[in-house]
């Protein structure tokens, strides 16, 4: 097979992977006085757009699953700049997401679209904040083009701290 003349030359972009977790895919129609009226396509979106204009590709997932999530965290490799992370319900309880971050040398943002810290006593805890670079809530959609921005200053380098 030849090579495919049309694309440049050079190194492959390095991506960011932004999972979604538990009932993320139901955004748009979920409690929007919290979570607002976007879908998740239309927040992925943003953040795809914020990711091409710090010169990254975005790699996309949402599932339900715990077992799954945990997976992606493991299959993350050296072409992955950072992890963005919004675990939604797992934030207050999973060890294992946490554990699973924490076993990567990937700089992690937690990512939530409502202020957990704003809600119900359950959410205040966040048992992924020990091992996360940093922390993005509150914002709405605008936290997924911050959360870009901040992994890009990771890998830049702008901030040598990881969680």
């Amino acid at each position: 097979m030849g090579a495919d003349k049309s694309q440049p030359e050079g190194p492959t972009r390095r991506s960011i992977a932004l999972v979604h977790g538990p009932n993320l895919n139901l955004l748009g129609e979920r409690q929007p006085e919290i979570y607002g009226m976007g879908t998740l396509d239309d927040l992925t979106q943003l953040a795809r757009e914020a990711a091409i204009e710090h010169g990254y590709e975005l790699a996309s997932l949402q599932t339900n699953s715990e077992a799954e999530l945990i997976e992606t965290i493991h299959d993350l490799d050296s072409s992955t700049a950072a992890l963005i992370l919004n675990a939604g319900a797992f934030t207050h309880y999973s060890w294992a997401i946490a554990d699973a971050i924490a076993s990567k040398n990937v700089p992690t943002i937690e990512l939530h679209i409502s202020n957990p810290a704003a809600r119900e006593n359950f959410r205040t805890l966040s048992v992924l904040a020990a091992v996360v670079s940093g922390s993005i809530s509150g914002f709405g959609g605008l936290g997924y083009v911050l959360a870009v921005k901040a992994a890009a200053l990771l890998d830049e380098g702008a901030d040598s701290r990881r969680g």
